[in-house]
């Protein structure tokens, strides 16, 4: 699987698209913002350029696309508005993959500029925004342009599927009748896991301490694990249910098994202690603060049915977040004509499991600053 390639959340606005189904993105943002200020208020203790480059990676499309670019402008013009002196400009650059919807992303920066303005009034610094696409497990900025980068919700996403569980040299599928690390995966499949995560933060480290100047902050919040151990439920039980989901269709002939053994996520949920170790061994940058936090599978915010005006069952609104993100790699490699099913299967199965028992996703936070050079 050619994860840059194929990767890219929902497009549009329709009612499977990631802008309809991305409350849960959104409240980690939300969540975020405290150490979002913290680095920011921390930047601006030192002596300030002319303008301060800034980079959202990950930024994908919809109404969280521009949610932090919003909160990071008003904790800038704040501060400066209470110095009595008019605010830096802003060099934003937005990245994500390029099958990302980054027209949409456009279409709504009038509006936004109009607002912004509206808002701050007289002192509002100029704010020039500008899309880079490309993966950030490699360079994507000049050196020393940027000044704080912020990604949400995208770095626990790999820039492939580990290797050996793609090798044609295995003549048979290491993880079979999953799509993910399980508490029925061997060790082999476990340690691929885990080094491919090790290679692809440590690349992303060494290219953002190119980018960064000495000082600069860098706040990443995704999806991970407090226990070192990556069996655990919090780490991946939902993977484990929709592999259930893609099993039950293998049952009854609407899928090949072999297509099933062949598909194995490009994703992992690190703990804390695998992001320290990569940190300090890439070298460039000290560690400010690194926290985790729960979050319900469903965002804990009840949606409502777009024809009887009812609550949408809690399996089926983490069914639609979660298709919203995964179903281009999907319909990639199982085809469309069976993703409703699918995910009609795997709201079902996931609305039994939450009826029994309380799921949340734990999300690291790290908040890191660039050493002097």
């Amino acid at each position: 699987m050619e994860v840059v390639k194929v990767l890219h959340m929902n497009k549009g606005d329709g009612e499977t698209s990631y802008a309809k189904n991305s409350t849960v993105q959104s409240k980690i943002i939300s969540t975020v913002k405290p150490a979002i200020e913290e680095a920011i208020l921390g930047i601006l203790c030192e002596k300030v350029p002319e303008s301060i480059g800034i980079a959202d990676l990950g930024c994908s499309s919809g109404p969280n696309s521009l949610l932090v670019i919003s909160e990071i402008m008003d904790i800038i013009h704040a501060r400066y508005r209470n110095l009595g002196r008019p605010s830096p400009g802003l060099r934003v650059s937005l990245n994500d993959l390029p099958g990302n919807d980054f027209n949409s992303i456009f279409e709504t920066l009038p509006a936004f500029f109009k607002k912004q303005k509206q808002e701050k009034g007289i002192g509002f610094g100029r704010c020039y925004v500008s899309a880079v696409a490309g993966s950030f497990y490699d360079r994507l900025f000049p050196d020393k342009s940027l000044h704080f980068v912020h990604s949400s919700s995208s770095l626990h996403w790999l820039s492939q599927v580990p290797p050996v569980l793609e090798s044609n040299a295995i003549p048979a599928a290491l993880n079979k009748g999953k799509i993910y690390i399980s508490k029925s995966s061997p060790q082999c499949v476990l340690d691929a896991y885990s080094v491919q995560f090790q290679n692809n933060f440590s690349m992303f480290l060494r290219s953002r301490a190119a980018e960064m100047v000495a000082g600069g902050r860098m706040v990443l919040s995704f999806m991970g694990r407090s226990s070192i151990d990556p069996t655990t439920e919090e780490s991946c039980y939902h993977w484990e249910l929709l592999a259930q989901a893609l099993m039950s269709m293998v049952t009854e002939g609407l899928i090949e098994e072999e297509k099933l053994d062949s598909f194995n996520a490009p994703y992992y949920g690190p703990c804390p202690e695998e992001l320290k170790m990569e940190i300090q061994k890439e070298g460039s940058f000290i560690i400010d603060r690194l926290d985790h936090f729960e979050i319900d599978w469903d965002g804990g915010v009840e949606e409502l049915t777009s024809t009887m005006s009812l609550p949408l069952a809690r399996g089926q609104r983490v069914a639609k977040t979660i298709r919203a993100v995964v179903e281009s790699m999907f319909e990639l490699h199982f085809g469309r004509g069976i993703m409703d099913l699918l995910f009609t299967r795997y709201a079902e199965i996931v609305d039994g499991y939450l009826s029994k028992n309380s799921a949340n996703y734990i999300n690291l936070v790290i908040s890191i600053i660039k050493k002097d050079n």
